[in-house]
């Protein structure tokens, strides 16, 4: 039976026996810091920044290995335009990368000194080649106990509101109110009942649609 505790945690279980349980830190280090979230400097800051701008479109493992050797120029070498260009060729990431790490100590503190979860992710919304949804993605890493209503979320949100005219609704560069609500009550109750911060039951839904053993996804995927 799907939405309830002991889903989820068949769900955390086989993800960590597939050895799949981590996005940009493992499953436990993601569950830490959102119960302790955890104040970074400026280049942990901008290395966080940079893995979401390079991970879209990626598989996780290549993901990380691009963003590992992105990491060891930037500390080595900075910002060096066609240096990173040569080794990652895409010119609107590269410039993204290359003005976050030339402005990290700025947009670090910037982020620290806003008061409220809302203004922190409006301001990660802000930085160059981040955006909305992947705004969620970076505050999550960061600490903040959101979730990243992606493709993935959207179409569980619509599973567990039991409305499947909803699908159609499903856009993963304009988030429905409509299902950001279903997403929400969703969050809710597995919060409730797992005990668990919503942003690690986000990354564990996440990667369990991303890697297929949520089997109920196919008929969603197909709109």
């Amino acid at each position: 039976m799907m939405f309830t505790a002991d889903w989820f945690f068949d769900l955390d279980a086989r993800l960590r026996e597939m050895g799949m349980d981590s996005d940009a830190q493992s499953f436990d280090e993601i569950r830490e810091n959102l119960s302790h979230r955890h104040v970074l400097d400026a280049d942990a800051f901008a290395e966080n920044c940079v893995y979401v701008i390079l991970a879209g479109g990626f598989s996780q493992k290549t993901a990380k290995k691009i963003h590992a050797q992105i990491m060891d120029f930037l500390r080595t070498r900075g910002a060096d335009f066609d240096g990173l260009f040569a080794m990652f060729h895409n010119k609107n990431k590269i410039n993204a990368v290359c003005k976050i790490w030339n402005n990290r100590a700025e947009f670090c503190r910037k982020y620290y000194d806003l008061d409220n979860t809302d203004a922190r992710i409006k301001y990660l919304s802000k930085l160059p080649h981040i955006g909305k949804i992947t705004a969620n993605h970076l505050a999550r890493n960061l600490g903040e106990d959101v979730v990243k209503y992606d493709i993935w979320i959207q179409r569980l949100g619509v599973i567990y509101a039991h409305n499947p005219a909803l699908a159609e609704k499903i856009d993963n560069g304009n988030l429905c109110n409509e299902i950001k609500c279903a997403c929400d009550d969703m969050f809710t109750d597995l919060c409730r009942q797992t005990g668990l911060p919503r942003g690690y039951i986000d990354v564990v839904l996440w990667k369990s649609s991303q890697t297929g053993l949520i089997k109920e996804l196919k008929h969603e995927c197909k709109n």
